[in-house]
């Protein structure tokens, strides 16, 4: 036999092996993803049915009234501070009594 006839018919009989065998792998590997999608579906459709079992319908006795309303700011007079503002930076007290004075106005 010649070198060529020998290097295909190598390549044949490898090729003949390893066809088959990735197939095989492939076939294998997607029935594994098949059967892990429908164990999904089914755990998904337990949990489902599990939360319309433990869901109650909630009602109240009595209409919804609107909730209050929040308090708006109070505006003190900057001379509120009274003895607080010795503690207070000098900066901060003088703008203090600024502000103190434009109220006055």
């Amino acid at each position: 036999m010649s070198k060529q006839m020998t290097f295909t018919l190598a390549c044949v009989v490898v090729l003949s092996a390893l066809v088959p065998g990735v197939a095989g792998y492939l076939s294998a590997r997607l029935e594994a993803i098949e059967a892990a999608e429908r164990n999904l579906q089914a755990l998904e459709a337990r949990l489902h049915i599990r939360e319309a079992r433990d869901t109650h319908p909630v009602s109240f006795p009595g209409p919804c009234l609107r909730t209050p309303a929040t308090p708006r700011f109070q505006q003190v007079p900057a001379s509120a501070l009274g003895e607080y503002r010795r503690h207070l930076p000098e900066w901060l007290a003088g703008l203090l009594g600024e502000v103190g004075d434009v109220e006055r106005d």
